[in-house]
């Protein structure tokens, strides 16, 4: 089944909004705002782009289901792309509660596990949704 071009309209959309959201949020996309902190790397940019692909592939792939079980699974794996490219130590309250010494120390190392969490969940979604789909 064709997927109506308001599905990929909205697919494009949700995409890219994440990409340029997430990306200014986090320091990947450097703006005249603030500095990051947490030196930018290849993998910050790999999560951020899958993460946003597989954003718009579920909203594209949920438009075409009427049962659309699993939605919690994707704003988590949304949610854990957010977490895997943002930069810990520029998040005040964070660094109020924790201090920065132990957030450079347990959260920063961390930080790609939530990326392949990301990725496993919206991929997982996607995947499942296909297979009981068709």
């Amino acid at each position: 089944m064709q997927p109506s071009r308001t599905a990929v309209r909205n697919a494009v959309l949700v995409g890219g909004a994440f990409l340029l959201a997430t990306g200014i949020i986090t320091g990947l996309v450097p703006t005249p705002l603030f500095e990051r902190m947490v030196p930018r790397t290849a993998l910050d940019y790999t999560f951020l782009a899958l993460t946003a692909l597989l954003a718009g592939a579920y909203v594209l792939q949920r438009s075409s289901l009427e049962d659309c079980d699993g939605d919690r699974c994707a704003y988590g794996g949304a949610a854990s792309g957010f977490f895997a490219v943002a930069c810990p130590h520029c998040n005040a309250v964070l660094v109020a509660l924790f201090g920065s010494s132990w957030l450079a120390t347990y959260v920063d190392p961390i930080r790609p596990l939530f990326g392949v969490l990301a990725i496993g969940l919206l991929g997982g979604v996607l995947y499942a949704r296909r297979n009981s789909s068709g």
